[in-house]
């Protein structure tokens, strides 16, 4: 037990003081493309925070359809429900693109929250931006076109893992996008043909971050604003700001 220079962007935003007592309660754990780590109402027996990879929060109706309602990778948390006090998984856990997390039992999380403010007040304003990126996507699916909803995802992922080639199937992709894969295929298709991307067999490469970030429009970028405000910068250096366009 216990890490040494975590990579997660939420814990490096703490000061020394704060962060130094918790790094011996983590442990290192290595995440599996396609794991899920929890089903919905399973109980939240411990607190992650990424420090590489892609993952996705899933709702998922009573007739199993299912449907990206978040993303987080090196920037966040899981579950944001511990925060709140909530003791169940509100949603399904799934990795897209595996990694190093760091973990801690329920309970030291809880006592964690009661002696830091500082850490408690952090992870605050974090879930603010889960929310603010909740909501982005529901008025993304009813408000912009799948192209559009693609550019942005693609973004939000490109934001999160090193490199330009994301490692995404089409079927994975009509999950997060709510849609079928025929036309995931042919937005893929759409924004090859504006030269934003590349897409191989179940690999995306971005090309043009500037165009990707002209296609979503404002679809993306409040949330990841709104981040970079309360919190601090995400990114890799490559990634351009969220307001940026070419």
């Amino acid at each position: 037990m216990g890490v040494s220079s975590p990579q997660n962007r939420l814990l490096q935003a703490l000061p020394p003081g704060e962060l130094d007592p918790l790094l011996p309660q983590f442990e290192r754990v290595e995440t599996r493309k396609g794991e899920r780590l929890w089903a919905v109402g399973d109980p939240l027996d411990f607190v992650y925070f990424p420090e590489a990879g892609l993952s996705s929060n899933v709702a998922v109706t009573s007739e199993g359809r299912r449907i990206e309602v978040g993303c987080f990778g090196h920037e966040g948390m899981v579950s944001t429900a511990s925060v709140l006090g909530v003791d169940r998984a509100p949603h399904e856990l799934l990795v897209q693109v595996g990694g190093p997390w760091l973990r801690i039992g329920a309970a030291a999380f809880r006592e964690a929250l009661r002696a830091s403010p500082a850490l408690h007040d952090l992870l605050l304003r974090y879930a603010h931006t889960v929310m603010m990126t909740v909501s982005q996507t529901a008025m993304s699916n009813g408000a912009y076109s799948v192209e559009e909803r693609l550019a942005r995802w693609i973004l939000m992922a490109h934001d999160r893992l090193e490199g330009d080639e994301l490692s995404l199937t089409h079927d994975f992709l009509s999950i997060m996008l709510a849609t079928q894969r025929s036309t995931v295929t042919l937005a893929i298709q759409a924004l090859e043909g504006y030269g934003a991307i590349h897409a191989r067999r179940a690999l995306i490469v971005v090309r043009d971050r500037g165009m990707l970030c002209d296609l979503a429009g404002n679809s993306y970028g409040p949330a990841e604003a709104e981040y970079e405000r309360l919190i601090g910068p995400f990114r890799k250096p490559s990634a351009r700001p969220a307001n940026e366009r070419s």
